[in-house]
C-alpha cells in the first residue's frame, strides 16, 4: 500500500512539472465581486446550494445592510445598540453575484461551527448572550430559510472555540477563552456535561492565551490532533486520553490566536500519510509588544509533522513572505494556498501592520526548497477578521477585514472593509481550457456510500490526452474564522483507472471513501482533475 501512495505522490509531482507558467511572477487573477455586501466577513461558510452563510458579530452597532419588511432586533442585552433595524448576517449566492440579509439575534463573535451531514450549517457560542448557544442554518433554493437559535444548551460557553465533525455525525467542541474543556453537540443521554483537557490549559500563557482556536483534525485511526501554541497531542476522544504527545515545534513560538498562524491536514489517501501543516504566527511576546507600539515581524516559517510515524518530528520549512493571520486554503488539485494576512504585529484590534497582499501556493509534493511560489498581488489588505473559502468552481472566495472595534471607515490605518473578491488560481487560466475537464456525470447531488465504486464521466477539450495523469479529488467545504478553516479536508480518491470513449469523452472509476473515519458523513465537492487542472465540482453526498 505504501509503494502505491509513493508511486501517487511521483505522479502528481510529474503533472505538476509538465503544466506550463503563466507569464510574470506567480498567477493568478483577483476580480472585484461587490464593493459591499454589508457586513464584515468574519465567519464563512460554503453550503451545498453554493451559497455562502456570512456573518460577524452583533454588537459593531449597525451594519451597513438593513433587514428585509422593516424588521428589527430588539435585543436588551445586546452592549452597543439594543433597537437594530440591520442584519449581523448575509447569504451570498455565488451564482447571481447577490446578497440577502439574515436575521441572527444573539451574538455570534469570534464563533464557530460546522457543516452537519444533512448540510445544514450548525454554528455555536460566540460572546456575550451567544456563550452557550447553538444555531442552525439550513439551506434552500429561495429566500425562506433563516438562522434558528437554541439558547443556553452549551454546558460551557464557547467564545474562540474550535469544533469538528466527528465519523458518527456529531460535533465536538473544543476550548475557548477560559474554558479548558470540550463537550459534544448534539448532546446525548448520559453525555451532555463538559470534560476538563488539561492539555488546554497548560497551552495558556498567562494574560495573552496563545492557545485560542485549536487547530483540530481528524486523524485516518479515529483520534484527533489538536495542536494549541507551539505543541500537539493526538486525543481519543472516546476514552478521553492523550493517546501520543508531540514534539514542540522547532523554535517554540506561538502559532494560535492572537498569535495566529494557521494550519491544513495535507490530501489524504487511502493507506497513505497524514500530514499536518502549521504556517506563520507571531514571535512570543508579539501581542505585548504591539499593545505597546512595537510591531515585531511575523514569522516566516511552516512546520510539517507526518503526525503516525513511530518517531514523528516537526520538518521547518521558510516561506518567501512572513505572515500573521493569513488564511490557509486547500486547492482541489492538492495544493495549499496561503492567503490574507499581516507582516508584523498579531490579531487583536488595530495591533497589526504590513499587510501582506501577495498569496502563496505551496506544493506539498515537490521538494524541499521547491515548495512555496508567490503569485499575482490584491491590492485591498485583509487584515484581522477576514476569510477565504474555495468555491465549486474552484476560485477562492476573499473577504473581511475589520480590526477596529466598530465599522469604522476612515481616520484608522485599516478601515472596516465590506467588499467582496475571488481570487482564481493559475489552474483558471484560459490558456488551460483545453485540458479543464467537465463531469457529465453522475449528477450533482447524488449520494454515494462507503467502499463503493464511482464511475465518473467527463469531456476534455483535447481528445489526445494522457489518462495516467488524471486524479479525482473530494473536499469537504469548511467553517472558516479567524485565520483556521475548521473540518477543511482533501481526499484523493484511490484506485483511479481512465479509459477514453472516443473523442472528447472519457471516464474515471474510483473508489469512495473506505469508512467514516477518513471522510465524515456529509457533502463534498467532487473534482476531477487532469494535469492539476480541476474541472467544476459536483455535490455529492457522502452517507
Amino acid at each position: 500500500m505504501m509503494a502505491k501512495f509513493i508511486g501517487f505522490l511521483v505522479l502528481v509531482l510529474l503533472m505538476q512539472m509538465m503544466i506550463p507558467k503563466a507569464a510574470g511572477a506567480g498567477g493568478g487573477k483577483w476580480n472585484l465581486l461587490r464593493s459591499n455586501i454589508g457586513v464584515s466577513a468574519m465567519h464563512m461558510q460554503l453550503l451545498n446550494n453554493d451559497r455562502v452563510v456570512i456573518f460577524d458579530l452583533t454588537d459593531f452597532g449597525p451594519s451597513n445592510i438593513s433587514l428585509p419588511n422593516n424588521r428589527c432586533r430588539d435585543n436588551p442585552n445586546d452592549l452597543t445598540l439594543q433597537h437594530d433595524c440591520t442584519a449581523h448576517s448575509v447569504e451570498y449566492n455565488v451564482a447571481t453575484n447577490s446578497i440577502r440579509p439574515l436575521y441572527v439575534y444573539s451574538n455570534v463573535w469570534c464563533s464557530s461551527g460546522a457543516a452537519m451531514p444533512d448540510g445544514s450549517l450548525l454554528q455555536t457560542g460566540g460572546f456575550n448572550d451567544g456563550y452557550n448557544t447553538v444555531r442552525v442554518f439550513k439551506p434552500c433554493n429561495d429566500a425562506s430559510c433563516d438562522w434558528q437559535e437554541f439558547n443556553n444548551v452549551l454546558t460551557h460557553r464557547r467564545w474562540y472555540a474550535t469544533n469538528h465533525i466527528l465519523p458518527d455525525g456529531r460535533q465536538i467542541i473544543f476550548g475557548g477563552r477560559d474554558r479548558f474543556s470540550y463537550e459534544f453537540y448534539p448532546k446525548r443521554s448520559g453525555a451532555d456535561l463538559a470534560i476538563e483537557l488539561p492539555f488546554l490549559r497548560a497551552t495558556r500563557d498567562p494574560t495573552i492565551e496563545n492557545n485560542l482556536y485549536p487547530f483540530v483534525f481528524l486523524n485516518v485511526d479515529g483520534n484527533l490532533f489538536i495542536f494549541a501554541n507551539n505543541r500537539a497531542i493526538l486525543f481519543d476522544y472516546v476514552r478521553g486520553v492523550v493517546v501520543r504527545t508531540y514534539p514542540t515545534i522547532p523554535g517554540g513560538d506561538p502559532r494560535n490566536y492572537p498569535s495566529s498562524g494557521s494550519a491544513v491536514l495535507l490530501p489524504l489517501q487511502t493507506g497513505g500519510v497524514a500530514e499536518v501543516l502549521v504556517c506563520g504566527g507571531a514571535p512570543k511576546g508579539s501581542f505585548t509588544s504591539a499593545n505597546n507600539g512595537n510591531f515585531v515581524a511575523a514569522l516566516n516559517t511552516c512546520g510539517r509533522i507526518r503526525i503516525n510515524d513511530a518517531n514523528p518530528q516537526w520538518l521547518m520549512e521558510t516561506m518567501p513572505l512572513a505572515r500573521v493571520m493569513g488564511d490557509m486554503v486547500l486547492l482541489p488539485n492538492g495544493n495549499v494556498l496561503i492567503i490574507n494576512g499581516a507582516g508584523a504585529g498579531t490579531a487583536g484590534w488595530t495591533i497589526a501592520r504590513n499587510p501582506v497582499l501577495t498569496p502563496l501556493i505551496y506544493r506539498p509534493n515537490n521538494p524541499v526548497g521547491s515548495r512555496f511560489e508567490a503569485q499575482n498581488s490584491s491590492s485591498i489588505p485583509r487584515m484581522y477578521h477576514s476569510t477565504a473559502i474555495l468555491l465549486r468552481d474552484g476560485r477562492i472566495l476573499v473577504s473581511g477585514s475589520n480590526p477596529n472595534a466598530y465599522y469604522t471607515f476612515t481616520g484608522v490605518n485599516y478601515p472596516t472593509d465590506l467588499t467582496m473578491e475571488t481570487y482564481s488560481p493559475e489552474y483558471l487560466d484560459p490558456q488551460f481550457a483545453s485540458v479543464r475537464p467537465t463531469i457529465v456525470s453522475p449528477a450533482s447531488h447524488s449520494q454515494l456510500g462507503y467502499g463503493q465504486q464511482l464511475t465518473i464521466a467527463f469531456t476534455v477539450q483535447d481528445t489526445s490526452i494522457n489518462t495516467d495523469f488524471v486524479t479525482v479529488t473530494m473536499v469537504a467545504p469548511p467553517f472558516t474564522t479567524h485565520s483556521f478553516s475548521m473540518n477543511q479536508r482533501l481526499l484523493l480518491l484511490s484506485g483511479a483507472t481512465t479509459t477514453s470513449l472516443g473523442g472528447s469523452n472519457y471516464q474515471v472509476r474510483v473508489s469512495s471513501p473506505a469508512s467514516k473515519i477518513l471522510a465524515p458523513p456529509g457533502f463534498y465537492l467532487l473534482f476531477v482533475v487532469y494535469q492539476q487542472v480541476p474541472s467544476q465540482a459536483i455535490w455529492l453526498q457522502l452517507n
